[in-house]
């Protein structure tokens, strides 16, 4: 009940307001006009970039170089490396499961 009634008395008193200081109500209004357009336009591009960015993808700044599509390597020795490290480490997930095992078995 208290809510309803501060708020009855907080339009009151807003309608008096309005009426008392009319002239710079209307500045206060016309000033934020172009504000609120400006910055709802720029909410719109933004949200709009997505959908345009996938109706058009053959824009030149939307295409993405050639280098990020695919990962390439130097040579193949770093592609062996790269293989013989995962190997190391299939070896060792391996004795850590046995490991695992064998102490679920004991206990």
């Amino acid at each position: 009940m208290a809510v309803f009634l501060g708020g009855l008395v907080a339009a009151f008193f807003g309608f008096i307001g309005i009426i008392i200081w009319w002239k710079p109500f209307l500045q206060l209004l016309a000033g934020a006009i172009p504000v609120g357009l400006l910055l709802g336009g720029a909410l719109a591009a933004y949200l709009g970039y997505d959908e345009v960015k996938d109706k058009l993808p053959d824009l030149p700044f939307l295409k993405k170089k050639s280098s990020e599509e695919e990962p390439t390597f130097e040579s193949t020795s770093d592609v062996e490396k790269y293989k013989e490290e995962a190997e190391k480490y299939k070896k060792e997930a391996e004795e850590l499961r046995k490991e695992l095992e064998k102490a679920k078995e004991s206990s």
